[in-house]
């Protein structure tokens, strides 16, 4: 079923929404309507901010009115709510919440957004709490990974995130079991990735020199296993499955990952009750920036991950003094 908006809307930009790209913004103004039939009202002329054209590309200014046509869209009863048990589960996650921040230790298995067949994310059933009149994602995790996922209350505490994303003065910090014994101490891996053309279907990511992104992660040795290693991961970029092509790339998968590693190497794990990948977002820290004071928020491990490594066999106390530095692919 649909509805059709027979009438002409004028929405007047408000401070949240300063700075933001008009093709964004028409997504979020016309819920259940194609990305490219938005597209198509941008192209032919029927959007006018302050009674101009405008490409998909112009960011909006506090105060300028934007003209959106009558457009056919959803039901708003169409939209699927998401079960109380899960926004139950999601508000008792809560780690962290100020005027301007909300996060939570997201469970493994729930994506950030919705989206490729996924009907809502973190950032779906945050807004369905009815709590918050703005809401955007600051960053965000695989689906198969836990831990700290920053939300922005407003667009201003949203920006200055995205500046620290970009100048990479953010700090993120990952627990990560790692396949096989680690030789060695800290070790640094820059290779560059690029998603897999052959099989871009399913998100691959393959390291590419040549044409790849940019892409630099440190691992850090913290407990030692007989066979496996439980690392700290330091992230200097937010590549697509980063951690875990860099991990398989130094011949350590990360536990749980069949997708980079090997079915038969995580069976030992499975068979000890690890249903899940060991990958976990334990801190975030944003440095301080203008009014807004350095942010820092942490995120211990689950009980399920500490459960697992509950009687594994370690391989002996780590050695004493300051880690020493190694670089590798």
């Amino acid at each position: 079923m649909t509805q059709n908006r027979s009438q002409v809307r004028k929405v007047r930009i408000s401070r949240n929404e300063d700075g933001q790209r008009i093709d964004n913004f028409l997504l979020k103004q016309l819920p259940g309507v194609p990305k490219s039939h938005v597209y198509q009202l941008l192209r032919s002329g029927q959007v006018r901010v302050d009674g101009g054209r405008a490409k998909a590309e112009r960011k909006l200014v506090e105060g300028q009115e934007v003209r959106i046509p009558p457009v056919r869209q959803a039901e708003p009863g169409e939209t699927p709510r998401p079960p109380d048990d899960l926004m139950q589960r999601l508000r008792a996650a809560v780690i962290h919440e100020d005027a301007h921040y909300l996060a939570v230790s997201k469970p493994a298995g729930l994506a950030s957004h919705s989206g490729s067949g996924v009907t809502f994310g973190v950032i779906e059933v945050a807004r369905a709490w009815g709590l918050h009149p703005w809401l955007e994602l600051a960053h965000r995790l695989d689906r198969d990974t836990s831990g700290v996922l920053l939300l922005a209350k407003d667009r201003p505490a949203l920006l200055r995130a995205q500046r620290a994303l970009k100048a990479g003065t953010v700090t993120k910090r990952y627990f990560a079991l790692l396949i096989g014994r680690w030789r060695g101490e800290d070790r640094d891996v820059t290779a560059a990735l690029l998603r897999s053309q052959a099989e871009a279907g399913e998100r691959k990511m393959v390291i590419d020199d040549d044409d790849g992104k940019p892409s630099h992660s440190r691992f850090s040795p913290r407990v030692r296993y007989r066979d496996a290693t439980l690392m700290e991961v330091q992230i200097f970029s937010g590549r697509t499955h980063q951690i875990r092509v860099h991990a398989a790339a130094l011949g350590h998968p990360v536990v749980g990952d069949d997708k980079y590693g090997e079915k038969d190497q995580n069976r030992p794990f499975r068979e000890r009750g690890l249903k899940r990948m060991f990958l976990h977002s334990h801190l975030l820290e944003l440095p301080a920036d203008g009014t807004f004071p350095k942010l820092l928020i942490s995120s211990p491990l689950t009980a399920e991950l500490n459960d697992a490594l509950n009687g594994l066999p370690t391989a002996g106390p780590p050695r004493a003094g300051r880690p020493g530095r190694s670089r590798g692919r």
